[in-house]
């Protein structure tokens, strides 16, 4: 009898099994049979799917029938409703008569569907896009999954700001992170090297913010610059265009949008925003990489500037969670800035990391207030947190203990697991990285969210985990996609199948599927790295 390896199912489901009586004969006469409105919908995406990807058009019905059917089945189950398996889990059962799908909530209906299109995309005919006949009928084997996420933040991040992508691409990105059941994109909107949210009460934020005259040739640190210009935002009407999409998918979009640091762009389109007595300081869109010294004053002009950006932020994006960045603020401008100083004394701050405390704490009293949560990167624990905010472990480890110790919420994006900017193999092979270190799918795969140092309610502070792809060296969707898979495969399996993974002959059984999902990869079009197992 087959394993469940021979399914190249990416994530892996966390119970498979084979029933062995017969099989299930997809054809242009299969039904698809809803009970209400939202199953429709989720019905509603498969039919799409299937015409695109195979070139069928099945039919609805709301009325029960008892063979050739897809049924979607939504029921509440006596499960603790406040549990993953609750909201986002689902049952597949194939059997030669019907596919069932059934779930309490309409997210583990399209989890669900996300593996029936794996299944279907297994077939000889899908591996060869060039093929330009349809098939007459598919056949699935008869069996049984039950299956459910192991964490609730299941992330991939984009760093539109280094380099801009447009629309189309996003959409894109999207429907991949959705077919391996991801439901977070965290979105980078704004850095030193250009702004990419438009703001209709601070327009030059994109007339001048989004736009800069050349960009850094070669590693960090060099002299040598390209003199072409690199420019592009995303009107709000894009956002909620995007936002509308990533909601039928299923997936939370968390915007970032960076403070009090990587604020050149902004500081170019606004000056005052900066520190104004430092002299000789740049009100240029940045053109390198690296951590720029220009940080935003601490005055209360900038705070409302900036409550006003995040007022337009909230009204475009529904998340739960706002980014605000908080990395990497070099504090030397506040130390030298003689206003920054007065208004440190001002506000009782003792030093300059009190004085970031300040600002962040300001933000997110401000979010609250709006029944929103603030989430920033690890370095907002320096100088005190406040209640309720959470972190973004990137530098290791390590801030995500400290702040599941003080009873934060973390996800963990450690650079040395989950940045997907790394090379993948010998640099002397692989295009230009921002980073020396290797990075490849085994220890993507291999890596714990929860830290072995956390203990009892500690580790459920850990909301999950998430792929970072920042994008200084990666100017086209092709490399993008070149950069984040197979290593976002992996990831999937760690936040989705969590510990069950190590079954089915863990890494070894892993590399088996992924080998047969890559032809998945190849079909849709993926601009994947080919040889994952070569360093």
């Amino acid at each position: 009898m087959r394993s469940i390896n021979s399914f190249n199912l990416v994530p892996k489901p966390v119970k498979f099994e084979l029933s062995g009586e017969g099989e299930f004969n997809l054809s242009g006469s299969t039904v698809l049979v809803y009970s209400n409105e939202e199953s429709k919908q989720v019905a509603n995406f498969l039919s799409q799917q299937i015409s695109e990807r195979i070139g069928m058009q099945l039919n609805f019905s709301d009325a029960q029938k008892e063979s050739n059917v897809i049924n979607f089945v939504l029921e509440s189950s006596a499960q603790d409703q406040s549990s993953l398996q609750y909201k986002e889990g689902y049952s597949l059962q194939i059997t030669s008569n019907s596919i069932q799908i059934k779930a309490n909530k309409p997210a583990g209906l399209f989890y669900g569907v996300q593996t029936l299109l794996q299944l279907l995309l297994s077939s000889d005919f899908l591996s060869t896009p060039t093929s330009t006949s349809q098939p007459s009928s598919l056949k699935l084997p008869s069996l049984n999954i039950l299956d459910y996420p192991r964490f609730s933040w299941r992330g991939i991040h984009l760093d539109v700001c280094r380099h801009f992508f447009p629309k189309s691409f996003l959409f894109r990105y999207l429907s991949l992170l959705a077919f391996h059941k991801f439901n977070t994109f965290h979105l980078h909107l704004t850095e030193d090297q250009g702004w990419r949210f438009q703001s209709l009460k601070h327009p030059n934020l994109t007339t001048i913010g989004s736009t800069r005259s050349s960009t850094l040739i070669g590693p960090g640190g060099g002299s040598t610059f390209d003199n072409v210009t690199v420019e592009g935002f995303y009107s709000q009407d894009d956002l909620r265009e995007l936002v509308s999409f990533a909601a039928t998918l299923f997936i939370n979009i968390v915007p970032e949008i960076e403070m009090p640091g990587h604020a050149q762009a902004a500081i170019a389109a606004y000056p005052e925003l900066g520190n104004t007595d430092i002299p000789d300081r740049s009100t240029t869109v940045w053109n390198a990489w690296g951590v720029n010294p220009n940080v935003f004053n601490v005055e209360q002009t900038t705070i409302q500037f900036l409550q006003d950006i995040l007022d337009e932020v909230l009204a475009i994006f529904p998340s739960k969670y706002i980014h605000i960045g908080g990395d990497e603020a070099p504090k030397d401008q506040w130390k030298a800035s003689a206003l920054a100083q007065k208004r440190m004394k001002e506000l009782g701050c003792k030093d300059e990391d009190e004085l970031q405390s300040w600002f962040i704490k300001t933000m997110d009293k401000y979010l609250t207030s709006k029944g929103r949560v603030l989430i920033g990167w690890d370095e907002i624990l320096e100088g005190g947190l406040a209640e309720g905010a959470v972190v973004m472990s990137w530098r290791g480890d390590e801030g995500g203990i400290a702040a599941a110790k003080a009873k934060h919420d973390v996800v963990m994006t450690p650079g040395y697991a989950l940045y997907f900017d790394h090379y993948q193999g010998d640099p002397k092979t692989e295009p230009l990285a921002i980073r020396s270190e290797i990075l490849d799918v085994k220890q993507v795969w291999n890596y714990w969210p929860v830290p072995k140092e956390l203990v009892g309610e500690e580790k459920n502070r850990v909301l999950g985990a998430q792929g970072q792809v920042w994008t200084e060296y990666m100017k086209t969707g092709s490399h993008v996609e070149y950069m984040l898979y197979p290593r976002a495969c992996a990831l999937s399996e760690v936040v989705w199948t969590g510990e069950s993974r190590s079954e089915d002959g863990g890494y070894e059984g892993f590399s088996q599927r992924l080998e047969g999902h890559l032809q998945r990869l190849s079909t849709l079009g993926v601009n994947y790295r080919r040889d994952f197992q070569k360093h």
